[in-house]
């Protein structure tokens, strides 16, 4: 081996993450994003709705990994985790039409990050 490959295997790009790491990366881009765009609610509505969208579909995912067959969580969790999906879809169509605030969404993301952090508090 020579110098610069000996380099290239010591020092990785990036450093190995677990999937609790990526889970937790992407739960909370999310969830900044969202908390972000409820501030500028009023003079970015489209980028406000997005946001919401997006939070929406990570919820949907968490919801069809939770009710998997091959999901290794605790059933009690997987139950919570599938409330908090169907609770997510019911109050972000009332964020959309006006009638309620994207507050407590950015909460329960919030209490889940927790949760994978080991906080506790994820449902």
């Amino acid at each position: 081996m020579n110098a610069h490959s000996s380099l290239a295997y010591a020092q990785p790009a990036a450093p190995t993450r677990t999937p609790r790491a990526a889970e937790y990366e992407v739960i909370a881009r999310i969830t900044r994003r969202l908390s972000a765009a409820a501030a500028r609610r009023q003079a970015d509505h489209p980028g406000f709705i997005a946001a919401l969208a997006e939070n929406e579909v990570l919820w949907s995912t968490l919801a069809a990994d939770v009710a998997g067959p091959g999901n290794g969580l605790p059933q009690a969790l997987r139950a919570r985790l599938f409330y908090l999906y169907r609770f997510t879809a019911e109050h972000s169509r009332k964020v959309r039409a006006g009638a309620a605030s994207a507050e407590v969404l950015v909460e329960i993301n919030t209490a889940v990050l927790r949760g994978l952090r080991g906080e506790g508090g994820a449902a």
